[in-house]
């Protein structure tokens, strides 16, 4: 089903956004600045996500929906559509209930006046390239991770034979040789490989990772300052320039807070506008994550013994999650750190308060849109990474920007709490190296956005070789 919208004048191309809410809302912010470009832009979506577009159709009544039903799976329970409602294990079925839509895709494109001159899809939806391939137009990589992330995916998905279950992987062909652990390599690289010989599903999600590199470009939501050598290294394994850095995309002008809730007056901005500025820890894991019992009580016990102030925002446990072993904030504490912690138990206005002058830290499991986040807003982060593209973020942040501070690894670790305390006064004491390091690269990435800047030269270099490709289809 199609929505009717006035067209514009500029090349068309279909937008594929996964559904999962940190590959849709960065996704969504570029088919913003697309279409803010001139482009006609059709957006693929399952009923169910529809939502998700109201705030980006409302400021671009230009663009188009293309809506297909979500086809069936044996592992995804009707009526969920999201990934938000699956977790993590979810991604294979939902990679591969995606990949029904092909022959529904295909019937669209042949049936339309103007069809698109190309594909956009999220790199979780590699199958799009060999679809492209058979309407005869390129595909279009998008990455809501690092280009470090996909340098080193294309390299284990490439050769997924040469890595043996459990052991380390070293790089050598990539930047700075890095070497990662069996529990720092890519969870879903990681399932493929415990799981290939019973799960069927995993041929095509191996497939299509491997389709990414070999599409026609790469668009990265990150900085150019930021991650120069991988992306020099994609270039020239590629063997073309079409790599294009455009972020942080939401430095370049996210509407209507696409994506986020209002920003609610629940007192945290009001109570850091009393506080020093740089003095205080901004705590998150992100909208999924949940942590263990033990994790949270340590936790808890490292932020009070640390003297530092801070702001925690804590994702609620459900009953259930409760009893499987999940945690909450521990009783008394709130009473204890009163007047210099501040708990938030539920959604968080986390780019406002990263970006308010009190906070110099952040403690995060590294996900990629908080890493772009806080280097927007030249806040340091305190890393523990737990899962995905996650310990790549760190190392990326660690060890070749030395622009942050690992502080715990791992999903099940429980961090020993005056260790943790340790880290955290530390770190958040004075001009440290990494605090200096995370101002520069807020540098970086304010100026890839501003007109002339890497980041908005890309963007515009995008949209210049999709136009040249509506020349050549007309």
């Amino acid at each position: 089903m199609e929505k009717k919208a006035c067209s514009k004048n500029g090349a068309h191309v279909l937008v594929f956004p996964y559904p999962a809410q940190g590959h849709m809302l960065p996704l969504l912010d570029l088919t913003h600045q697309l279409s803010q470009r001139n482009l006609s832009i059709t957006i693929l979506i399952t009923p169910g996500n529809l939502p998700i577009l109201t705030p980006l159709l409302s400021a671009n009544p230009s663009i188009q929906t293309l809506i297909f039903p979500l086809p069936n799976s044996p592992l995804i329970p009707r009526g969920v559509e999201n990934i938000k409602d699956l977790g993590d294990g979810g991604n294979i079925p939902m990679i591969n209930a995606l990949s029904k839509l092909q022959e529904p895709i295909t019937q669209w494109f042949g049936s339309h006046s103007n069809p698109p001159v190309a594909i956009l899809s999220d790199f979780f939806l590699g199958w799009t390239y060999s679809l492209a391939r058979k309407l005869k137009i390129p595909r279009i990589t998008f990455y809501c991770s690092a280009a470090i992330f996909a340098a080193v995916s294309d390299h284990l998905w490439g050769d997924s034979v040469a890595v043996k279950l459990g052991l380390e992987v070293k790089f050598q062909e990539l930047p700075g040789s890095p070497c990662l652990t069996w529990e720092e390599l890519p969870t879903l690289f990681r399932r493929y490989k415990e799981l290939q010989v019973t799960d069927t599903n995993f041929e095509l999600v191996k497939n299509s990772m491997i389709a990414n590199t070999l599409s026609w470009g790469l668009v990265f939501n990150s900085i150019a300052a930021l991650e120069d050598e991988f992306l020099d290294y994609l270039r020239e394994k590629m063997g073309h320039p079409r790599v294009f850095t455009v972020g942080p995309l939401h430095l370049l002008g996210r509407h209507s807070n696409l994506g986020g809730s209002p920003i609610t007056n629940d007192g945290v901005l009001s109570w850091l506008d009393e506080c020093e500025d740089g003095s205080v820890l901004y705590v998150c894991f992100g909208s999924q994550k949940l942590l263990k019992k033990a994790q949270m009580e340590a936790l808890a016990i490292g932020l009070e013994k640390s003297g530092v102030k801070f702001v925690w925002a804590v994702k609620q446990a459900t009953t259930q999650q409760l009893m499987d072993g999940f945690g909450s904030v521990p009783d008394g504490f709130e009473g204890r750190v009163a007047g210099r912690g501040f708990v938030i138990k539920g959604w968080a206005p986390q780019s406002a308060i990263l970006s308010h002058p009190a906070v110099g830290g952040f403690l995060s499991h590294c996900g990629w849109n908080s890493v772009l986040e806080a280097i927007a807003s030249g806040v340091m982060i305190l890393c523990w990474p737990m899962e995905a593209d996650q310990y790549l973020d760190d190392k990326l942040m660690v060890d070749y920007k030395k622009a942050a501070v690992r502080v715990c690894n791992g999903s099940d670790t429980v961090p020993d709490p005056d260790e943790l305390a340790r880290k955290i006064a530390k770190s958040m004491r004075g001009d440290v190296v990494e605090k200096i390091r995370a101002k520069e690269l807020r540098d970086n990435a304010v100026e890839a956005v501003k007109v002339g800047g890497s980041s908005n030269k890309d963007l515009d270099s995008l949209v210049q070789e999709l136009a040249i490709l509506k020349g050549q289809n007309a």
